[in-house]
């Protein structure tokens, strides 16, 4: 990118200025929360839980004390002064990484290899340089990062986000509304399995709730619902079992060159065939007029007989 192209609403040398200028601000900062976290831990060092774990989020009473009075008179938080606190134990003065800010410190704090982990940082997919970032960092921990880049770490947010049972339901059906994704989802044994055991379960409530259904009572609400769910749901099997037919078809007919089939073989096929279009006019015919009924040589012929 060149020096007059912009970022944003400035040129491309303005950001650079603002970017060397705000990252001096972070590695201050890092060296404040660092300073203060040695502060902290001069004041009230960390002590061995049973003699062998390090203190964690839980302090004795008379150390919690200290920290609050310590936090508060310069003026931040005790979750602050005992996050930095904690950061600071794991990371020795002379093991901590010169120009790394303090929050990947902090990420990596966990990690055995911590102090070989941080002096490789892995390649910035966008500079293409040696970089740590946050969700660099919290990779290497096996967070859930703030911007998905991966197949997976997509799954994974969706997932996260989609935690309420109606929400899932939503984004489901929508996504199944769209056919590439329900054709995927068609192949899928399992899904197709709990999907199908749940319309028929869904299909037996909205019968019960239709034969309870009394002259001048109103409906159940989930009969209407459960409805609608299996149009949709028998739309995209359809459009499916077309998808499958035409896929099938591409793959295999151009194996058919130079090959020369017997007049059995040629017969068996021209028979399918004759019922693939049956099939199609029967399909056409359904869905331009909402008539699903069959005469008895249609029947036969769909049979195979």
């Amino acid at each position: 990118m060149s020096a007059g192209m912009k970022v944003g609403s400035v040129t491309r040398k303005r950001y650079e200025e603002l970017v060397a200028e705000d990252r001096q601000l972070v590695l201050d900062e890092t060296k404040i929360q660092f300073k203060i976290g040695d502060d902290a831990l001069e004041i009230e060092p960390l002590r061995p839980h049973g003699g062998s774990q390090p203190a964690t989020d839980e302090e004795p009473l008379g150390v919690r004390a200290t920290l609050e009075m310590f936090a508060e008179d310069i003026g931040v938080s005790y979750n602050q002064v005992r996050i930095v606190r904690q950061t600071a134990s794991k990371w020795p003065p002379e093991r901590r990484a010169e120009g790394v800010p303090f929050e990947i410190h902090r990420i990596l704090e966990k990690l055995q290899d911590r102090f070989e982990r941080i002096v490789n940082p892995p390649r910035h997919p966008r500079t293409g340089k040696l970089q740590w970032t946050g969700d660099a960092a919290k990779r290497q921990v096996g967070w859930q990062v703030d911007t998905p880049q991966s197949v997976q770490e997509k799954v994974e947010a969706i997932h996260d986000l989609a935690t309420d049972e109606q929400v899932a339901a939503r984004v489901a059906t929508d996504f199944l509304r769209r056919p590439g994704v329900a054709f995927r989802a068609a192949g899928d044994g399992t899904a197709v399995h709990l999907f199908n055991k749940a319309q028929t379960q869904r299909w037996k409530q909205a019968e019960e709730a239709r034969e309870e259904l009394v002259p001048g009572q109103e409906e159940n609400p989930v009969a209407p619902v459960v409805r609608s769910i299996d149009r949709t749901m028998e739309f995209l099997d359809l459009v499916g079992a077309c998808h499958k037919f035409v896929a099938s078809t591409n793959r295999l007919v151009p194996l058919m060159r130079d090959r020369e089939l017997s007049l059995d073989a040629q017969e068996v096929i021209g028979h399918n065939l004759s019922r693939v279009r049956a099939a199609c006019d029967w399909v056409e015919h359904a869905v331009s007029t909402g008539e699903t009924d069959m005469d008895e040589e249609l029947a036969r012929l769909l049979r195979g007989e």
